[in-house]
């Protein structure tokens, strides 16, 4: 029997008065499997999904040939494989991050500010801290945790700080003018998830070098 019809079979069970099962074996190995299919069957396919157990496990005549049911069973698991490989390098993405922040944490003269920013000076500034700033006047280096550069400024350059990942707006308010830090952000402060542009992947902590020249 399919996955698919042993996931019919317990979403048939709910229309019934609950009951203790004759086969607690068999209920047991039903409860798992409707747990790992949950995700594979949306509630408003249900019907269809009931329709086709019905048709299969009677022997009756099919509502569509058996290439295109063929055909779609085949392309829903080639979705449901791409989708587990994209699960498992996301989660290799978040282990590598987290040890990579890890490592930076540990590094001599680096803080942790709010949202686990890594701060480093590498010069000292000279003026207030602007904590209150509306924009800002920087120059900037940025790179991947592997070293690769991704952006960098060609001249100094104004942001609206409310135009800027989190990470930045953390570290910049800390900074006073003049100084240049090392910015270590995790990718919760950054882009996520989704990552920027096909440039900064999903998970990417993000390593800057920002020169504060000026704020207003």
């Amino acid at each position: 029997m399919s996955r698919h019809l042993l996931f019919a079979l317990l979403c048939c069970g709910p229309l019934a008065a609950a009951a203790a099962p004759q086969d607690e074996t068999a209920y047991s190995i039903g409860v798992s499997l409707g747990q790992r299919l949950q995700q594979e069957v949306p509630p408003g396919a249900l019907p269809d999904l009931l329709e086709g157990l019905r048709q299969g496990y009677r022997g009756e005549a099919l509502a569509l040939p058996r290439e295109r049911i063929d055909a779609l069973l085949a392309a829903h698991e080639r979705q449901v494989q791409q989708q587990n490989e994209q699960a498992s390098s996301e989660d290799a993405a978040r282990v590598a991050e987290r040890r990579f922040l890890v490592r930076e944490k540990a590094r001599f003269g680096v803080h942790e500010l709010n949202g686990g920013v890594l701060v480093s000076e590498l010069r000292s500034g000279h003026g207030a801290i602007a904590p209150n700033a509306r924009e800002v006047q920087v120059s900037y280096a940025g790179q991947l945790a592997d070293g690769t550069p991704f952006d960098a400024s060609d001249k100094p350059q104004w942001f609206r700080l409310d135009a800027v990942i989190p990470g930045w707006r953390t570290a910049l308010a800390a900074m006073p003018v003049g100084a240049k830090w090392r910015v270590v952000i995790p990718s919760a402060q950054a882009y996520g998830a989704q990552g920027a542009g096909g440039v900064i992947p999903p998970y990417a902590a993000l390593v800057f070098e920002i020169e504060l020249l000026g704020s207003r």
